[in-house]
This record gives structure tokens, sequence and C-alpha cells, in this order.
């Protein structure tokens, strides 16, 4: 017998008695119903699944099919408003326990909720660009935005700027409209989408990993998960915090009475060691917080940012996978398609494109191109293109020597013992990193973007190659573009910082 369901259909039944007047029939009837099966289930008679039955029939039932339910989820978010009806949390939730059974890769998932979530956005700025703000006050019941809802969204995005596309990612309101109304003001893509990569990545992030962990640590969470409460509680610290932390920093006022706090707490003995590294700390803090805003340097920083999340993630995420499972089904399946295609010609081919990531020619290439900008004292430019080339170089041989992963055994170019990570591929990452130096440096390139899109296809058929070749497994090859990809932003950000405290020194010094 359990006590606690008559419990609970005794208090529905006097909350029935007492409404009684006022109720409906569907809710009566609804009510009467719920008593007897609270009835019925508590004198035993009736077994119901436990929690961790439910979630691992969904699991298996899933199974691959959890990539694509996710992803349309991720997409609709904001592509089709869906978000104002069904949060996507719930869905990167499942996907996570999902992944935590062994069923998928958690990694992939990620990865394509990330891609997924991007792309449902662009899709919202796009449609808010062509059909503007009044397309939303005509048919915005129809998706419950209601003129209040869309008055509070657009204080927020006013009030925040390009930060509410990431901070935005976190309130559902918000999030299901901001990218529409980021189209509707004609806000920048430009400056729209490095906000959006950033925030999308720690959303799909965050709640996908909360249910991976969830279910690797049932045993210890089964009690609160039961409750319903674990998934829930996560996700409100994890938003609020962010929202909280941003908001507070952002406002001068806000952030000096909350130092005050801080230091006024530090003010025991004992803790008083720690004011001196406060203090230090503030400076920097309070110089990311007023760069990630609009701005010419708050927007490169930022672009920078969201191009160093995807790389690491795109380095850091293969290696997991590899340490975890040596082979995904992607190497496999791409190795398996190589197979499939291999022509002769196709192959002479291959073998003379993919040079164009050979590290000799490529570190030679930016070394003369960091002399070239020297002389015409670019010395930002050619830190970036040197400094990213040689710590590029310095991950990938480091990285070689510790994963030390085994080539395709049927390669059809000579190459090393390791695999992981591809260095051509990460070599070729600089063709993108020259076109962007010319763009802004030589005044005859100035706008002209397709060089940049030139090198990123220059990129793209080196790795490409590598796999054409069986040179490299598809891991391999993302986890050279993905080091590549962040050791430059990395060297990027840290010359921007450099570059500019030491204008805001020059200009702030008195005069001779």
């Amino acid at each position: 017998m359990k006590l606690w369901a008559y419990v609970v259909a005794a208090l529905i039944a006097g909350a029935l008695f007492r409404r009684r007047r006022h109720l409906e029939p569907p809710m009566l009837v609804g009510g009467v119903l719920a008593i007897v099966l609270l009835a019925v289930y508590g004198t035993g008679a009736v077994h119901l699944p436990t929690l961790e039955e439910v979630l691992t029939h969904v699991g298996s039932t899933l199974g691959a099919w959890t990539y694509l339910l996710v992803a349309v989820f991720a997409f609709l978010e904001t592509g089709a408003f869906i978000g104002l009806i069904a949060p996507g949390e719930t869905a990167m939730i499942v996907g996570g326990v999902v992944a935590g059974q062994g069923e998928i890769s958690v990694i992939t998932l990620i990865a394509i909720t990330w891609f997924a979530a991007v792309l449902g956005d662009c899709a919202s700025y796009e449609l808010g660009r062509r059909l503007g703000r009044d397309f939303l006050v005509r048919h915005g019941s129809r998706f419950q935005i209601t003129p209040e809802r869309l008055e509070r969204v657009e204080t927020f995005f006013q009030a925040h700027g390009g930060k509410a596309i990431f901070i935005g990612r976190f309130v559902g309101l918000v999030r299901a409209v901001a990218p529409f109304l980021a189209g509707s003001g004609r806000m920048p893509f430009r400056r729209f989408l490095p906000y959006d990569v950033l925030g999308a990545g720690l959303w799909s992030t965050t709640f996908i990993l909360i249910g991976y962990v969830f279910w690797q640590s049932f045993d210890q969470v089964l009690k609160i998960a039961k409750q319903g409460a674990i998934g829930l509680g996560v996700a409100i610290s994890v938003v609020v915090g962010i929202v909280l932390l941003v908001r507070v920093l952002a406002d001068d006022e806000r952030r000096h009475a909350l130092e005050a706090r801080i230091m006024a707490a530090l003010d025991r003995p004992g803790l008083r060691v720690l004011q001196p590294v406060v203090r230090w700390a503030k400076g920097p803090a309070r110089f990311f917080i007023q760069r990630l805003t609009p701005g010419q340097l708050g927007l490169e920083l930022t672009a920078l940012l969201a191009v160093v999340a995807v790389g690491s993630f795109g380095y850091i995420g293969n290696w997991l996978v590899i340490r975890s499972r040596g082979y995904g089904s992607l190497d496999a399946t791409v190795h398996r398609w190589a197979v499939d295609l291999a022509d002769a010609t196709a192959t002479d081919i291959a073998r003379v494109l993919t040079w164009l990531g050979s590290p000799w020619i490529m570190e030679t290439l930016c070394v003369l191109v960091a002399i070239a900008l020297l002389t015409r004292r670019r010395v930002l430019e050619a830190v970036v293109v040197a400094g990213g080339m040689a710590l590029t170089t310095g991950l990938v041989v480091l990285t070689k020597g510790l994963v030390d992963r085994p080539r395709p055994s049927d390669a059809l170019v000579e190459a090393g013992t390791s695999s992981f990570p591809s260095g051509h591929a990460a070599y070729a990452m600089a063709w993108v990193v020259l076109a962007i130096v010319a763009v802004r440096v030589v005044p005859a390139l100035r706008g002209r973007w397709w060089l940049v899109v030139a090198g990123i296809l220059v990129a793209l058929v080196v790795g490409l190659t590598r796999l054409y070749l069986r040179a490299h497994w598809a891991a391999d090859v993302f986890g050279g573009w993905g080091v590549a990809a962040m050791s430059f932003s990395i060297v990027a950000i840290v010359a921007l910082i450099v570059a500019f405290v030491r204008q805001n020194g020059s200009a702030g010094s008195p005069p001779p």
C-alpha cells in the first residue's frame, strides 16, 4: 500500500469539493478520474515504471534519431518561434540523457545542436530582416507574442544591444524573438553572428551536459531526479547566475557596490591577503565587460571569442572522442567513402592540392608575410600571422605526441606515424588568416571579402584531400581545423588587448 497516493487523492477531492460550483464538467471529470487512478495505484495492484526505467526505454528507443530530434528542436526554437510554446531545454536534456547511456556521442550531439541553433537564429534573423516588426504585431498572437511581451523583449534588447543576443539565449521569451528583432532592426549580421555563436554554444552545451551528467551520476541523484528538480535547478542556477553577473558588471553603480561589498568581506583577519589579488583582477575584468559591447574593438573581440569557442570545441572535443571511443562512426564512414570513390586521376589532383597545407610551405609563407608586415609597421597583423602559426605548430606537434593515434593503414601518400590532429588541415587555416590580413592591410584589396571565402575554401579542400588520400581520419581533420582556429584567434585576442592598452596609455599620458 502506498499511503502518499491516498493523501494526494484526498487533497484533490478536497479541492474539487470546495470548487464544485465553479468547475466546468471536463475539469470535474478529470479530477474524479485522477482520484480513482490514485486510489487504484495506492492499493499496489498497478505497477508504474520507475524514472530509471522510463529514461532507459527512451534512450534505447530514440538511439541515433536523438541527433535529429534535438537538432530540429534547436532549429525551431527560434527559426519558427516554437520556443514560446515548447522551450528547447527539455529536448537538450533528454539528448544528454541518451548520450549518457552510451547510445550516442555527447560531443557529436553538442556539435549538431550548436550548429542547428545558430542556423535557426540566422533563419529568424533573415525573416525579421524581410518581414519587419509589423509582422510580429499583426501575427504575434499565433505564437503567443502579445504586445506586452513584445514590448518587454524590445526593452531588454534596447538596453543590452548586442549582448542581448548572448544573454537572451538563456531567457526563454527573449531567445525566441531576439534574432527576429535583430533582423527587423537592421542589426548588422557581422555583429549579430559572433554573439549568437557564443550564446548558442553555451546554451546547447549547458543543457546537454545537464542531462549527460545526470545520467552518468544517476545513482547519486536519483532521489532528487525523481522529484524532477535536478534539471530545473541546475538550469535556473546557470541562467540566473549568468544574467545577474552580466547585469551587475555592466552597470557602473552596481559594479562599484559589489566591489565595495567584496572588499568589506575580505577585510577580515586571514582574508586581507586576498585584497591585492582582487584589486588587480578588477582591471582585466572591467576591460572585458566594457569591451564586450558594441563598437569596433568589442565586435572584433567578440568575434574572436566565438572563433576560439568553435575551434576549441573542434580540437578538444575530437580529442575527447578519440580518448573515450578510439574511432567514431564518422571516421569509419568517411574512410569507407574515400575507398569507394578512389580514382587515379582524382588521386593525382589531391596529391597536388594537399601541398597547399604542407608545413614547410605554410610556415615559410607566414614568416615572409610577417616580415613584410613589419616593414610596413603593421605589428599587430605580423604578430598574429607569425605567433598564430607558431602556436599552431607547437600544439600540433605536442598533441601528436600525446595522442599517438595510428593513421589509416591504406594511406595513398607517405605520412608520419601519429594521425591526430591533421597538420596539413591545421596549417591550411593560415590561408584564411592571410586573406583577412590582405583585406585589412592592402589598400587595393580592402572590402574584397571574397578573398576570405577563397581562403576558407582552400582550407576546406586541403582537409578533404587528407581524407580522400586516406592519410587521416575525419576526427583528425576536424581537430586540425579546430586547433588552428583556436591558436590564431588566441594570439589575435592577446595582440588586440595589448594594442588597445598601449593606445589608451599613450592617449592618457601627459604631453612632454
